[in-house]
């Protein structure tokens, strides 16, 4: 969108949240940067230049508005609505692969040489993908300096810098302040203080929100021991690269506050990344609402509660684990089943509130689990001992960067693995917008009551014109039904 000048301009003059990680106004006179929804007065036209990133802003000498923190804005949708090479590269870069395997490691993942990736971040970003990482470097360094006491040093190399000299200049280069005068900042705010061992953050998305289906559906599945709504939060335990962490997420109007608590603070860029892709929160939902909104039979319901997410998840694997176990039972029994693997296989955490106390069990902590001890049927105890050992040897990748497609064509290969689970994990494991589920039990009682085609086939048909957002057309789909994944709890 950056190269339709007159378009941004239109989004800059309006203050128009909507575009905020779309694009980003650069000011030639001040040297500043900004999201398009600044609230300061719009600069001359004539001033005005726009990038596709805040890394290419960075590196093109422009320092951070400290009015409306780009740095901060909603991720562009685009990442999560694509499965090209880039998308993936971003997805693989906001997880924070840059910083723990280098740009080798990146491109190893994404099956191409360094070269290419350069040149394809390049193309589409003005940014290479160490300015990119560079430049999330410096938001996780702000984070830390302003929402925790850790000395200096210990924020540089929990933020990924590989010096403490780097760290200063970068962040002195970024937001034009020292790391100590973000510190004092943040201490004049007026905050409360902190809970010591405790990141409390704003996790911020394009509205509207819809927190019903989305936080509904989270608690309404939650695993027991893993997972709980408690006190207006969901709350989850998190298998991180250097240790394990708790988070807490309570909707609020304009935000979603985060409260994080992690055994090593070098997580916190990919603890952030993971709560950001769970809660869908870098989608547009003016463009998904738009398009279904055209279909007369969708309209009421999209009409009634616009801006419904799609759940995800922070672990593809353990999605997929649950996803059988989830097959042909009800909520609740799936739940028993996901509690008692828990139990027997998850690593104990210490919760610092108490109720959570086990980490979902990872597919090599499964692959040496006995089936006979399964209280499943004999052809889903085979599904899942294939799945997880696919998943344990590496065969089956099923992260924020696998091809959707060929994901797909693996799973599908799986025995037991039918259409129904293939596309639920393609849509909250994978993030694919336009898994859709036709056999879903659900979604066909919602069709019948709206008078849609009812047979998958027919319906698959039909929805053809709802992409290339059919996992959005589900979420919608589902509120015909009075279940408990629609409602928050009380």
């Amino acid at each position: 969108m950056y190269t339709d000048t007159e378009r941004c301009v239109r989004a800059v003059q309006s203050k128009d949240a909507r575009f905020d990680g779309w694009f980003f106004t650069a000011v030639l006179t001040t040297r500043i940067y900004c999201r398009p929804s600044c609230p300061v007065v719009p600069p001359k036209v004539e001033n005005m230049t726009f990038y596709p990133s805040a890394a290419a802003c960075q590196q093109a000498g422009f320092r951070a508005c400290k009015r409306c923190r780009p740095d901060t804005s909603p991720g562009s949708p685009e990442w999560n609505a694509r499965a090209d090479s880039v998308a993936r590269a971003m997805r693989l870069i906001g997880d924070g692969v840059v910083d723990r395997e280098g740009v080798p490691g990146l491109a190893a993942r994404l099956g191409y040489s360094a070269r290419q990736i350069e040149r394809q971040l390049l193309a589409e970003l003005g940014a290479g993908p160490l300015a990119l990482a560079r430049a999330q470097r410096a938001q996780t360094a702000r984070l830390l300096i302003e929402t925790t006491e850790l000395p200096m040093a210990d924020v540089a190399f929990a933020a990924g810098f590989s010096s403490v000299r780097t760290f200063n200049d970068t962040v002195r280069e970024v937001f034009a302040l020292a790391p100590s005068e973000l510190r004092t900042r943040a201490a004049r705010s007026a905050k409360p203080p902190a809970t010591p061992g405790v990141i409390a953050l704003r996790l911020p998305y394009r509205a509207p929100l819809n927190p019903s289906n989305l936080f509904g559906h989270l608690a309404a599945t939650a695993v027991p021991g893993v997972e709980e709504w408690r006190d207006g939060a969901y709350r989850r335990t998190l298998d991180l690269p250097y240790g394990h962490g708790v988070v807490a997420l309570t909707p609020r109007p304009d935000h979603i506050a985060c409260r994080l608590s992690l055994t090593d603070p070098r997580d916190l860029t990919l603890a952030i990344s993971r709560c950001r892709w769970l809660l869908d929160l870098d989608a547009d939902p003016v463009a998904v609402d738009d398009q279904l909104r055209a279909d007369p039979l969708l309209a009421p319901l999209v009409d009634k509660a616009p801006g419904r997410r799609v759940p995800r998840t922070v672990d593809g694997a353990e999605f997929a684990v649950r996803a059988v176990l989830g097959q042909q039972v009800s909520t609740a029994a799936a739940r028993t089943h996901a509690a008692r693997l828990v139990t027997a296989h998850g690593v104990p955490v210490d919760d610092p509130e108490g109720g959570l106390t086990h980490l979902f069990p990872t597919p090599e902590a499964l692959a040496g689990l006995d089936p006979e001890q399964l209280a499943l049927p004999r052809s889903r105890r085979t599904t899942l001992t294939t799945l997880v050992g696919a998943l344990a040897d590496g065969s089956l990748q099923l992260g924020t960067d696998t091809d959707w497609e060929r994901t797909r064509a693996e799973l599908i290969t799986l025995p037991g693995c039918g259409p129904w689970t293939v596309e639920v994990i393609a849509m909250r494991a994978l993030g694919d917008p336009d898994a859709f589920l036709p056999t879903d039990l659900g979604i066909r009682r919602a069709a019948e009551e709206l008078g849609l085609p009812s047979t998958p086939a027919a319906l698959t048909a039909r929805a053809a014109a709802w992409r290339p957002w059919r996992a959005y057309a589900v979420q919608y789909l589902w509120t015909v039904d009075d279940h408990p994944i629609n409602h928050l709890p009380v």
